[in-house]
């Protein structure tokens, strides 16, 4: 399994990781499987979506921000309760299928880290899996 280094900036931010994901995929010369990736932090997620106009991840941000406000009435006390449900229901993994040695991603798609608690330094778990 390989890690990524991933260092936030805002409170909020997706940062695309595509390209260093795709980095670990080359070094692995696999034609066919299924790439894993996986964030182990109860405040961020894992996601993919639109890759040609970064106004999509800023309306993401926004409306999470709209259905989970940061200054909600929550009963967990360390003020980052909003962080724990945007990061449940973006999710923690995502699983990408390897075609001919690329991710099989679509022609708009990119994977993209999602911080809700931020700015930090984090990790992301990256698993490839070859096709037997």
């Amino acid at each position: 399994m390989d890690k990524l280094q991933v260092t936030t900036r805002s409170h909020a931010e997706f940062i695309d990781i595509t390209q260093e994901v795709n980095e670990i995929l080359e070094k692995r010369e696999i034609k066919e499987g299924v790439c894993y990736v996986y964030v182990p932090h109860t405040t961020a997620a894992v996601t993919i979506n639109e890759n040609a106009d970064p106004s999509v991840r800023k309306d993401i941000v926004n409306e999470l921000d709209r259905l989970v406000p940061g200054n909600g009435h929550y009963t967990h006390g360390e003020g980052n309760a909003a962080a724990h449900i945007k990061a449940t229901l973006v999710g923690s993994s995502i699983s990408v299928p390897i075609s001919d040695g690329k991710l099989a991603l679509g022609t708009w798609q990119g994977i993209y880290f999602c911080e809700f608690d931020g700015p930090r330094r984090r990790e992301v778990f990256v698993q490839i899996m070859k096709r037997e």
